[in-house]
């Protein structure tokens, strides 16, 4: 079977191959062109990832910081979607430094998106900054940077 066809039928036989032919520096072996798709596909994945973590954090420091209505309140909820998205965005920046730059690129698109789910949820426009707070030094949401 070659390894553009095995990478279509068992992909993790696929993987399993790939491993032993660069241990074993058998790079002529290799299937190149399903490589780099895997590798792309692995950059744009922690991309995506830290993207919708930061989305998730401000969803949930918004609603913390703006949103006072006692019997819709999920505080400890908030809190800890807080302190758990910061981890794991803190883990990938440790796993990856070089994401730090593209976190910057990205803070002001997460911003907005996530206060569009905000106002969908509370359906409170009046009540939410519409530029980013958490970028003026105002607010940081729990100290993450």
């Amino acid at each position: 079977m070659g390894n553009n066809n095995l990478y279509e039928k068992d992909y993790h036989l696929w993987l399993d191959q790939t491993i032993a032919h660069l241990k074993h520096r058998q790079f002529e072996q290799l299937d190149i062109a399903n490589l780099i798709e895997e590798i792309e596909g692995l950059n744009r994945r922690d991309r995506r990832q830290l993207y919708n973590r930061l989305v998730r954090l401000y969803e949930h420091q918004l609603k913390l910081d703006y949103w006072h209505e006692e019997k819709e309140r999920n505080e400890r909820g908030w809190r800890l979607t807080i302190v758990e998205q910061s981890r794991q965005i803190r883990l990938l920046l440790e796993d990856s430094p070089s994401l730090k730059n593209y976190l910057a690129e990205i803070r002001d698109r997460a911003y907005q998106d996530a206060l569009e789910n905000v106002l969908i949820v509370t359906e409170l426009s009046d009540r939410f900054p519409e530029k980013n707070p958490y970028l003026s030094g105002e607010r940081k949401p729990n100290n993450l940077w």
